[in-house]
């Protein structure tokens, strides 16, 4: 189910060996592509190398054989700093614990990443905040330190975080891992919403069969490889 048909993510012959304690193959010759609009899921046992797949696609990790290609663009072989700016401009980030900062009120917490890339006046960045603040429903706890908010609401906030600088993908692994079933449906409508109304890429890394069934394509790893 792609919007627009145009790649976003693509994976060519991907490697990744870890060396030490001894030497592992952990990801061997992965290969996919994922297009504009697409909510995809990664599903597999533990330790068959979806987080180890998706921290190379994210960037964070350029320890890798093959090539990774995002929107058409080759990043691989990229320096450290323009990586930083893929990863800020076009990249969000979900994960399973927030890591948001606790002594920032939530809208200090959600602009951070759009100042750090400076591409909008404070004013652009606040109106965008505001907008997300009410697509997810929590503009009531705006000014609210992020201490005293619930795991629910905390979560929401990272994804309004990830999506302040309008990235062409996001990317979550386990981002419901650590909710109950009630704010685990929430997360799954907000993902399922950001696709089909606002034509949004999706990359969810999570063990959670019935998540996973809602979205568009499950992409299942066994022992370093996709399966199916």
């Amino acid at each position: 189910m792609s919007m627009g048909g145009n790649s976003i993510i693509k994976a060519e012959h991907i490697f990744k060996t870890f060396h030490k304690p001894v030497e592992t193959q952990v990801l061997n010759d992965i290969n996919f592509n994922i297009n504009e609009g697409e909510f995809v899921s990664i599903m597999g046992k533990s330790g068959c190398g979806k987080s180890t797949l998706l921290y190379i696609l994210s960037t964070m990790d350029t320890d890798y054989e093959g090539k990774l290609y995002l929107k058409g663009k080759l990043i691989t072989g990229n320096s450290p700093n323009e990586l930083a700016h893929v990863r800020n401009e076009h990249i969000g980030f979900v994960f399973q614990f927030h890591y948001l900062l606790p002594e920032f009120t939530v809208m200090e917490n959600i602009t951070l990443p759009a100042k750090k890339l400076a591409k909008k006046s404070d004013e652009e960045i606040y109106s965008d905040a505001k907008n997300i603040l009410q697509l997810l429903d929590i503009a009531n706890i705006a000014e609210s330190k992020s201490y005293r908010i619930s795991g629910g609401e905390k979560q929401r906030v990272a994804i309004a975080r990830a999506l302040i600088n309008q990235p062409s993908i996001i990317m979550g692994d386990e981002p419901t891992g650590n909710l109950d079933s009630g704010n685990s449906e929430n997360v799954l409508g907000i993902f399922k919403a950001l696709a089909k109304e606002k034509g949004l890429t999706l990359l969810i890394v999570t063990h959670d069969q019935e998540f996973a069934d809602q979205t568009d394509r499950i992409i299942t790893m066994g022992d370093g490889k996709i399966l199916t």
